[in-house]
């Protein structure tokens, strides 16, 4: 636990509050600074030099010695108590450096009031160039330099003593009260009046460990006790000598609740249970608590839980009460209200007839009922009281356009009889009403709070987070707050002749420029926030508090961010719908259709976005997933097409029985196999860490090298095996590579021809068919039997030895950078050359594939030249095939 180096002297108590010390001392310094001309006309004060005294162990550290000459101190070395009255002169002030502050020269020089410091001081100072601080107090590092403390909850004074004392000599100040000053409050419960004011200014609330741990790492030189790392291990959970309980939740919740009690310090017991402290109540579903609760309960809402969890401390109870909804005292209420408001008769039955009407209503009118001439000039108690008339009543997503409630002379009243025309683009303007609402339902109650600086217990959210969360959602409000607008002007002073789809045109550039970012990225969205909320119990908290309100119509973030990918759709059917029953000679019937035009164009805009936001996200996807995967891989015009797992059946590209990973690109195939060494993880610059890669990069190869795909036939040594007969442009000889597919979900059939249909793409070749070829695996000597068993493993394994072994101890370790220039220089020496007689007849089979070859791209790497010559049966076969 602690350090048990602490200093508690008679007649010195380190309860008083250090702000008193201070202030003494600062009296004396101006009372100084007063008398100091008048002593400078009598006598000049003489000059006083600091001196550092290494006491005993110090003097013999080199690393001190030569910290004090970096700060240009003068020093000298004491061995003994003794020694000290020699080293008193009115010429230097003596600053001593003890190692270790339990010491009893410490306790000595402690009580005749001398300054003592310890070793991590003077080193701080010389790594930062400073010079040595002025402290009366001892002070053994500046670990707490700048933190005001303040204390609360502890009944022994002992233990405090100690708490403080270690204060002072990391550099702390101590607060008697709490005041706004104070950085942090050390409590030993979670009750009391200072607590309370910490949770209210989101003052951080520590455990006494904090203060023992931090003296542990005193002798660490870039330690800072307030660094966010270490003082999060410490902070006052939230439920921290609570007990608590669930009433009214389902199993699924209760046990989310249960786990996140015991995750945030505190523990539970059943409904009923003296031992516990807090009863949460589910208010929608429980009218009536099944015992009689003591006084020592606390019986509250949910939200006082999820409030807690949120501010990352216990909030206060008495906010977050529960109450029965029929108690007594409100029936009371409700019983004299009723009786004190006149006409209550007259007002049931027009209630009544309001209630009829609404319920023969088909469809939500966006403007109210309009109401009787007498009502408007009459005014009563029972009018005040009425709750249609209350601002809240106004706030719902059907929300009455200001403009309505104002009458204007250059509208034209309703018709009586209301056209077609007209009720689809009042169903327009309703819907684009309500998709504003909850937009800023979205911004509002999500977006802002998180971004808002000086949370209670820190950020919720990265920046980054909450960038990838809600994206361009401002920019969409904006626009449709601006189409919202248009709509209600048109409607409020309608006439058939207006043109609805001006309004779309108008805003369809805007349209594509906000719709885009945010609904290609819409499943990292939602992947985000489902990560967040099981990593981060305060996002989940906030979810819960929020989601749980009435605005949001019990629907969470991520089914209310779902509206922009659904309203561009919504928004052309309505259009359409709104076309069919616009007149011919109406000359909104072509706008009209030049603004579903552009909704479509809008559309397939962002689906094209989406699509290669999608396929350039696989791309990187294999970039991280292949250690040496080249860059030129990503290119804006390559997709990925298909992943195949295989296991080699040749020496190439790697050793028979290595898994192989075949990326089928559009124009090129990416050839990886399995790591045997897992490298670290890769951590992005937003801190989101990647699992390492799985894969080694073998090759990437241009489907125009491909010459041939065999379909080797299944035999009973043979199944589910293929080859691909590939020319590289710096060999002069096919090589063959041959697969076995591991996987069952795609069949080889199908693999083949997806890959022959894209190689003849690639060649600009029309008959696919024709690349196939079908052989039998005798003649390519490619057999699958007994891939998988223990002594082919064991194989493997003596042949990747051998390999290792022979490396490690050849006397000629000659680069195969060095060694492929030299092929390649006496390749090129014998060309001019006439070739062997045996050869004639194999050159010239294998010239006729040369019309077939493509030209190479710059940006792809040829394959490696450690593809040898296979022999010449193998040869005959391949020249046999082209």
């Amino acid at each position: 636990m602690a350090d048990n180096s602490v200093l508690t002297c008679a007649g010195r108590t380190s309860l008083a509050d250090s702000s008193i010390f201070d202030s003494k001392v600062i009296e004396a310094s101006k009372e100084n600074l007063l008398n100091g001309p008048t002593l400078y006309v009598e006598e000049e004060m003489p000059q006083v030099e600091t001196r550092v005294v290494l006491v005993q162990e110090a003097g013999k550290q080199e690393e001190l010695i030569k910290a004090l000459k970096e700060i240009k101190v003068p020093f000298v070395k004491m061995e003994s108590v003794e020694e000290y009255e020699s080293l008193d002169s009115p010429e230097f002030e003596n600053v001593f450096i003890v190692m270790d502050f339990q010491d009893p020269v410490f306790t000595e020089l402690y009580k005749t009031d001398c300054r003592v410091i310890g070793p991590p001081v003077v080193l701080n100072c010389a790594q930062k160039g400073e010079p040595l601080p002025f402290s009366c107090r001892p002070l053994y590092c500046t670990s707490m330099m700048n933190l005001v403390l303040c204390f609360t909850g502890f009944r022994k004074k002992e233990e405090l003593v100690r708490l403080v004392t270690l204060v002072h000599h990391m550099g702390g100040v101590i607060r008697k009260d709490f005041n706004s000053k104070v950085t942090h409050l050390v409590a030993n419960c979670t009750q009391g009046e200072k607590f309370r004011i910490a949770v209210s200014l989101g003052t951080p609330i520590m455990k006494p460990e904090w203060i023992y741990k931090a003296w542990e790492r005193r002798n660490e030189q870039d330690f800072c006790a307030s660094a966010d790392d270490f003082r999060n291990e410490f902070k006052v959970p939230p439920f921290q000598d609570c007990i608590l309980s669930f009433l009214g939740f389902s199993d699924e919740e209760k046990t989310n609740m249960e786990e996140m009690t015991e995750m945030q310090g505190g523990s539970y017991l059943q409904v009923g249970d003296e031992r516990c402290t807090h009863l949460i109540v589910e208010e929608n579903t429980v009218k009536e608590l099944p015992f009689e609760p003591s006084k020592k309960l606390y019986v509250v809402k949910q939200e006082w839980f999820w409030g807690s969890i949120q501010m990352d401390a216990r909030a206060g109870e008495t906010m977050y009460l529960y109450e029965k909804a029929n108690t007594p005292e409100l029936k009371k209420s409700v019983s004299l209200l009723s009786l004190s408001t006149p006409n209550s008769n007259r007002k049931r039955r027009r209630l009544k007839e309001t209630l009829a009407q609404l319920s023969r209503e088909t469809d939500l009118s966006p403007f109210p009922p309009r109401k009787r001439p007498s009502a408007e000039h009459s005014l009563s108690i029972g009018s005040l009281l009425d709750i249609s008339n209350t601002p809240e009543s106004s706030i719902n997503y059907g929300e009455t356009p200001k403009s309505c409630t104002k009458s204007s002379k250059n509208s034209t009243p309703v018709p009586s009889k209301q056209s077609a025309r007209w009720q689809v683009a009042k169903e327009l303007y309703q819907t684009e009403s309500n998709y504003v609402n909850i937009l800023a339902t979205i911004i509002q109650l999500f977006q802002v709070p998180l971004e808002e600086e000086g949370q209670r217990g820190g950020p919720i959210l990265a920046p980054e987070e909450i960038k990838t969360i809600f994206g361009s959602i401002p920019d969409i409000f904006d626009v449709h707050t601006k189409i919202k607008d248009d709509l209600e002007d048109l409607i409020v002073n309608w006439d058939e002749s207006k043109s609805i789809g001006d309004i779309f045109l108008k805003y369809s550039k805007d349209l594509v420029k906000t719709y885009p970012p945010f609904v290609n990225f819409f499943e990292m969205s939602k992947e985000t926030i489902i990560k967040c909320e099981k990593q981060k119990p305060r996002f989940h908290a906030f979810l819960k508090i929020n989601q749980a309100k009435p605005e949001c119509g019990r629907q969470s973030l991520v089914e209310l961010l779902i509206r922009p990918v659904q309203r561009l759709p919504s928004v052309a059917l309505l259009l359409n719908d709104l076309k069919k029953h616009t007149a011919e000679e109406n000359p909104d019937k072509s706008t009209l259709e030049k603004a579903i035009g552009s909704l479509k164009e809008v559309m397939t805009h962002i689906n094209e976005d989406k699509r290669k936001t999608e396929a350039q996200k696989q791309i990187f996807d294999v970039v991280y997933e292949v250690d040496g995967c080249p860059a030129n891989l990503l290119s804006s015009h390559r997709s990925l097409i298909q992943r195949v797992e295989t296991i080699s059946l040749g020496e190439h590209p790697c050793d028979r029985g290595e898994q192989v990973t075949l990326f089928l690109f559009n124009d090129c195939l990416e050839i990886a196999r399995k790591r045997h060494k897992v490298i670290g993880t890769f951590r992005s610059p937003h801190g989101q860490t990647r699992p390492p890669a799985s894969l080694k990069h073998i090759h990437l190869m241009p489907l125009s090298q491909i010459k041939k795909v065999l379909d080797i036939r299944e035999t009973e040594d043979c199944h589910n095996a293929f080859a691909l007969l590939v020319r590289p442009p710096t060999e002069q000889a096919n090589v063959l590579l041959s697969f076995q597919m591991t996987s069952e979900e795609l069949p080889k059939e199908n693999w083949l021809k997806m890959l022959c249909r894209h190689v003849a793409n690639t060649i600009c070749k029309a008959d696919a068919e024709n690349l196939i070829y079908t052989a039998d695996p005798e003649t390519f000597e490619v057999n699958t039997k007994d891939m998988d068993s223990t002594l082919s493993r064991a194989s493997r394994a003596i042949k990747k030895t051998s390999k290792r072994v022979t490396r490690a101890f050849s006397f000629s370790k000659t680069p195969r950078r060095v060694l492929r220039r030299a092929l390649m220089t006496s390749q090129s020496s014998v060309e001019g050359r006439s070739p062997l007689s045996s050869d004639k007849h194999v050159m010239s089979r294998m010239s006729s594939t040369s019309s077939l070859a493509g030209i190479p791209s710059p940006s792809l790497v040829t394959l490696p030249s450690f593809f040898e010559r296979r022999s010449h049966t193998l040869s005959r076969s391949t020249t046999h095939l082209i």
